[in-house]
């Protein structure tokens, strides 16, 4: 089959393909949706950027196609079909293609994910749609709440599974599944199918069929891969602006391990003079979709992102991606480079590696079973920038932290005396007689005892209140 009107897809349907530039189907996409026409429980693996979205899409807006109407009742609209990501914006990006698919039909379809307000979501699941398209844990709010159905829901898709494992995502999708149809048609789709995901596809998939139109995480011939050593952690930022002006990339992917690191590189490539943003978790979801709206129309050169961004980003003739980390779990890697050379377009990934990273690039290689191409890189770390504004001012003088407290002690008469007149003046009781013979010569030596103490001694509420002329407080 060469067309997609081979498929025997319905005329709006392809009117929307159609429109949209697809001319002949992928191999994933020519695969796939044929089996799922028929109904048939699917494990499909291909590489990034070959069409998977398409390759469950069409077929299920086929299947659902004798339920389309145009009536305004939200009971005429129930949810027939669940599709689960991992990231907003994967989910986003499959809410797009749906709607775009399905423009023609009559056919309804709603995105509900975390990091937004809830109450517009509220409002598009009130007026109905066929397709929902969510992240687990806005469901689960949503399904909590009770402002979603999923009795009458037909298909289950989980797309890029072996992320939403990585993210902890298991408990949420086994609750999502509790409550859906035993009887449903159930479809995975990912880049990669570590063993996890083949024995999570054991405990719901109905004899399924598996679809992998490349080598087992395999990577796409037409991306260019390097690897490039630098002497130490600290080089490695230096080395990432250095490889953007040499190869004069004009727009570039970056992936760092961390958000805080995400948020630093892109702070540092700013005072390195490029225009760079940076996407994470972190960010509120405003935030990431106008960070990468601005990268996608080329007001942005660099994008830094974490692991978050590496599903689910569709970037037309996006040139290169550079690996700032290389990533921790190496099936993340294919993900990344994936974000390039898609839909047949060649791409660039290049990765920078300090000695410490030696062991995650072994783990690469392991995995795609064969050796990357590394080469040296010698980088010059700029001088420290001083902050803007800042003075020289002279050197501190060092004083001692801990000076010693004075603290007079109970001294003779005649030594220790207080320059203060209050605290020399002895204390005489108010009508009190002066002091004869020993009692005198007591008074003395209390006195010069008391004279001694920087603070008065305490006395008794009557004796104060006598010298206060009587006053009570």
């Amino acid at each position: 089959m060469t067309a997609f009107s081979d498929y025997g897809l319905a005329e709006p349907i392809l009117r929307a393909v159609s429109e949209m530039g697809y001319r002949e189907p992928t191999p994933i996409q020519a695969e796939a949706i044929p089996v799922v026409m028929q109904g048939r429980d699917v494990m499909g693996a291909a590489q990034t950027g070959t069409g998977k979205t398409a390759g469950f899409a069409l077929p299920i807006l086929q299947r659902l196609m004798p339920m389309a109407n145009t009536s305004a009742s939200p009971a005429r609209h129930p949810v027939r079909a669940l599709v689960l990501a991992p990231t907003r914006e994967l989910a986003d990006q499959i809410y797009v293609n749906f709607r775009e698919y399905a423009k023609h039909t009559g056919l309804r379809a709603a995105v509900v994910y975390g990091g937004v307000d809830i109450a517009p979501q509220y409002l598009a699941l009130r007026k109905g749609c066929e397709v929902l398209i969510a992240t687990p844990g806005r469901l689960l709010d949503h399904l909590g709440q009770k402002t979603v159905n999923l009795s009458q829901a037909e298909i289950l898709v989980l797309d890029e599974a072996d992320r939403m494992l990585d993210m902890g995502f298991l408990p949420d999708i086994q609750r999502i599944l509790s409550v859906l149809p035993v009887k449903r048609q159930n479809l995975m789709f990912s880049a990669t199918f570590a063993n996890e995901i083949r024995k999570l596809a054991g405990t719901f998939l109905n004899d399924p069929v598996t679809i992998e139109v490349a080598a087992r995480n395999a990577t796409a011939d037409n991306v260019e891969q390097s690897v490039y050593k630098v002497a130490s952690v600290e080089a490695k930022r230096a080395a990432v602006a250095q490889l953007i002006r040499d190869r004069d990339l004009a727009q570039v992917l970056v992936f760092s391990n961390t958000k805080i690191g995400a948020g630093r590189l892109a702070r540092q490539l700013e005072l390195d003079g490029l225009n760079a943003a940076a996407i994470h978790g972190d960010k509120s979801q405003q935030e990431r979709l106008a960070t990468l709206e601005a990268f996608k129309k080329g007001e942005t050169r660099v994008l830094v992102a974490t692991d978050v961004a590496a599903r689910g980003l569709d970037i037309v003739e996006l040139p290169a991606v550079i690996n700032y980390d290389l990533p921790y779990a190496a099936e993340d890697y294919i993900h990344r480079i994936g974000r390039t050379g898609r839909a047949g377009a060649s791409g660039v990934a290049l990765s920078v590696m300090s000695p410490v990273d030696e062991r995650l690039l072994v783990e690469i290689e392991k995995l795609l079973r064969r050796k990357l191409p590394v080469e040296s890189l010698d980088v010059v770390l700029p001088a420290r920038r001083e902050p803007p504004g800042r003075v020289d001012r002279p050197p501190r003088v060092a004083r001692e932290r801990h000076a010693p407290r004075r603290v007079a002690s109970v001294l003779p008469t005649g030594a220790g005396q207080s320059s203060d007149p209050f605290f020399s003046r002895p204390y005489e009781p108010a009508g009190a007689a002066p002091a004869q013979g020993e009692d005198a010569q007591s008074d003395a030596k209390t006195t010069g005892a008391l004279e001694s103490r920087t603070v008065p001694p305490r006395q008794p509420k009557r004796q104060l209140a006598a010298l206060l002329g009587g006053k009570k407080f």
